[in-house]
């Protein structure tokens, strides 16, 4: 999944993330539907199969978790101190068409947004250009993919790196833990040394320094950072992985994944959805 931004934005606020209970991140109706939504009592912990309704950790608002340094996808505006990105733009939309409001829990890292929505009682959902993935549905349904994406390993403008050249014992590849670029390296280039980290950009301004001969991370994010931030990189290969964002949603809550579903589908409908991918990539994807 992450990061792009001038180095200002790319430094993200962590700290500041973590003093506040609650991010308010996306706009919407205050009023959620009566016909698909209840609280969280123990009265309404269940859906009937009869009817539409979905549980929510709070009632009314659609509560979000992601890893909030992976621009353009989602990262902290230095200025105002709220949630923005593609992803970010994608859920309000989401939140929105379901009458509902939207807010960001605190910054979590990648590898702990599915453990967290599979255990319940703290987000509704978690939306941060997540894969789909065997492995991550076994934990959590997904909705309908939103976005079609690719890896890319970068490096120093200049390179003769390859990724045969990267498969070697003195070669470090760098990026972020948890994620399918962290997958991809395992399998692809068994001889180097993966280095998992947690920040994007701190692994990005360590192959600017030399400290890592290359990172592998998600193509539309490879393309934003070095557009904006990290001119002396280079995309030195892009690998046609294939994959799929989907938002991840808590098996137990199946009418909630079909709302947002509904949601997505009418985002697709009415054109939203090519607005905000016209925004954030400059065209369609």
């Amino acid at each position: 999944m992450k990061n792009s931004m001038s180095r200002r934005q790319f430094i993200l606020a962590a700290g500041a993330l973590a003093g506040s209970a609650v991010l308010a991140g996306c706009g919407g109706s205050s009023t959620s539907s009566s016909s698909t939504s209840t609280s969280t009592d123990s009265s309404s912990s269940s859906a009937s199969a009869s009817d539409d309704s979905y549980k929510l950790v709070k009632d009314g608002t659609l509560t979000v978790v992601a890893e909030l340094g992976f621009a353009p996808f989602e990262y902290m505006n230095d200025q105002t101190g709220d949630p923005e990105g593609f992803d970010v733009d994608v859920i309000n939309a989401v939140a929105d068409k379901m009458g509902l409001q939207c807010e960001y829990l605190p910054n979590q890292k990648f590898d702990t947004l599915v453990p967290l929505i599979k255990q319940g009682g703290k987000a509704d959902v978690s939306i941060a250009a997540i894969t789909i993935t065997d492995e991550r549905e076994e934990s959590v349904d997904f909705s309908e993919p939103y976005l079609d994406s690719n890896q890319a390993i970068v490096a120093i403008k200049g390179s003769t790196e390859t990724e045969a050249t990267l498969n070697d014992a003195s070669k470090q590849v760098v990026c972020q833990g948890g994620t399918t670029g962290n997958d991809w390296i395992t399998e692809n280039l068994p001889n180097a040394t993966c280095v998992p980290v947690d920040d994007v950009t701190a692994a990005l301004t360590g192959v600017q320094t030399g400290l890592y001969n290359a990172m592998v991370v998600d193509l539309p994010v490879a393309k934003y950072m070095l557009t904006n931030s990290f001119s002396d990189l280079d995309i030195i290969e892009e690998i046609a992985t294939g994959e799929q964002y989907g938002i991840a949603i808590s098996k137990d809550n199946p009418n909630l994944t079909k709302a947002v579903n509904k949601a997505l589908e009418d985002m697709k409908s009415d054109g939203t959805m090519d607005s905000i991918e016209t925004k954030w990539f400059g065209s369609t994807i």
